[in-house]
Order: C-alpha cells, then structure tokens, then sequence
C-alpha cells in the first residue's frame, strides 16, 4: 500500500473536473481511485466495483453509475473481465510525465506494469507511456493499439521538416538526436491512424488538454479555430493524405511542431493581439466550414 497519492488541484477545473461538476458520486469515485488503498503509481490496479461501493459508501447502484460517468468523461477504462482498473493520466501525476533512462523509478514502473493483470490494459498503457517510461521494447511493440486498426513547399521541403520533427522528437524523448530515427526507437513509431485508435478506445483526446501547445497558441495569439483548422489538416494529410505511412514516436508532439513551425502557412502572427488568417487559411476554412455544414445537413435528414 502506498503511504500517499497527489492530487492536483487542478483536478477540479480541468476538463474531466468541469465535465463532473454536479455530479458528486463521480467526483468522489475519481478522488477514490487515485488515493485508495488498492491504487498503485502508474494508475492501472484491481479495484472490483464492490470495494469502490463498500470504501465510498457509494453502494453498488451508485458506484456503478459513478464509475461509468468516470470513463464516459475519459477520466479510466474498466475491464469488467479482470475487474481491472486505468486511470489514464494518473502515472503522469504520481510519477511524472516522462523519466530519464538511468532514473530508479524506471524500474518500478516496468515491474508495475509487468504485474498488470488484464492484457488489454497493459497493452493501453504501453502504448501511451512506453516511451515516456523507457517500458522494453519487445513487449511494448505487442500491443495490438500499434498495429493498424502538402506543406508549405516543394517535397523536398517537405523531406527537411520531417527530419527536424524527427530529431525534435528524439530530443524531447531524452535521447540524442540521430538521423532519422535510431533502431531501438523505430519498434516504438506508430501511425497516426493506429494512435487516434488508441485515443478513441481510451477515451481521451488526441491532444491532451495540459499539452504545451494550447499554451503556446494562446501565447502566440492562434485562436482555437486555427489551431482546429491546422489539426483537420493535419489529421487528413497522416490518415488518408500523402503522408499516411508515416510513423512517429510522439504525435502530440509532432502537431506541436506542426503549429510552431506553421507548416500549412495558415495564420500571420501580429505584434499584439490575435493573429490573422492567410489566404491560405481563408481556403482551408471555407473548406471545413463547407464540409461541416454537408454532415450537419446529412444529419438532418438521416
């Protein structure tokens, strides 16, 4: 048993915070899970229903409501088979968002997740920190989350950029930047298609709300649309585009790259205020204000 858990207070006026407002069983449930006796650091532990309704007070009926608010909100992922609980950003919080590689708690976190008892949680958890965590490579490039389930220039600007983002990346990851991607690393890449699958089974947003970049964007004056606008791009080009085969270590971080070095020449940042649209981002609005209203309408008369 742990002796402590953090909670940030951040908890409360995040996203996941906000969703549960007025809801207090799940707020309490959400607290509960990342401070009960049966909760271990990296977020993934056993935790049948019935111990949350008998140390909540909840009872079964509201526990069960309780929890499945929590991962309708993408706060866990519950394997009923296994009676298995992930808190998905709770390593990040006990532990930390990424380690060095000669870090002692590297090995806790292997041996944590060595333990996990349900194959489907700990395939999730590889795949979303098995990089963050240095998790080894052969057993992170099982998970079944890896397998699949035009810039602003000429293609050899385009060439060139992929291999800062690549060298960025590994730079970010702790690890010396090599041309392009070192061998160890290469098991570690998935496609953008394999890793908005793994979002979309967890629950959870491509972008994570804490993420750099929606900092630097407010900082910088590119609105939400923009930014919204870059990813619909962004997404079309490395799903279904010229540049789907691509694989990358850290797609967060690869749209980060996307939007500081403005690739798609959408917006001109100003002095002071908001930044304005290019011609070039006129057009690509027009084009997904024009296909959003297409799907409404479709909607409509479905």
């Amino acid at each position: 048993m742990r002796d402590y858990g953090v909670v940030s207070p951040k908890f409360w006026i995040g996203e996941t915070g906000k969703a549960l407002r007025g809801n207090a069983p799940a707020q309490v449930l959400a607290l509960y899970l990342m401070t009960c006796p049966h909760a271990n650091m990296i977020g993934v532990f056993h935790c049948p229903v019935l111990y949350m309704a008998h140390e909540t007070g909840l009872g079964m009926e509201g526990a069960s409501k309780a929890l499945q608010s929590l991962i309708e909100a993408g706060y866990c992922t519950y394997d009923e088979a296994s009676e298995t609980v992930f808190v998905h950003r709770m390593a990040a919080y006990q532990v930390a968002e990424s380690l060095k590689p000669g870090d002692n708690r590297v090995k806790g976190v292997e041996r944590e997740w060595s333990n996990i008892g349900s194959a489907h949680l700990k395939s999730a958890f590889a795949a979303i920190y098995s990089v963050a965590f240095h998790l080894p490579v052969e057993e992170a490039k099982a998970s079944p989350f890896q397998a699949p389930s035009m810039g602003l220039g000429s293609q050899e600007q385009e060439h060139d950029q992929e291999q800062d983002h690549d060298q960025e990346q590994e730079k970010s990851a702790g690890e010396p930047a090599t041309s392009p991607v070192p061998e160890k690393q290469k098991s570690r890449t998935v496609t953008l298609a394999a890793y908005l699958d793994t979002c979309k089974a967890l629950g959870v947003k491509a972008i994570p709300n804490d993420h750099h970049i929606r900092r630097y964007c407010a900082d910088a004056g590119i609105t939400d649309e923009m930014t919204a606008i870059a990813w619909l791009r962004f997404r079309e080009e490395h799903t279904t585009g010229a540049r789907k085969s691509k694989r990358y270590i850290d797609w967060p971080e690869t749209f980060a790259n996307c939007v500081k070095s403005s690739w798609y020449g959408l917006w001109a940042c100003n002095a002071e205020g908001p930044a304005n649209w290019t011609t070039k981002g006129l057009q690509e609005k027009r084009v997904a204000d024009a296909r959003r209203a297409e799907k409404e309408s479709a909607n409509e008369h479905a």
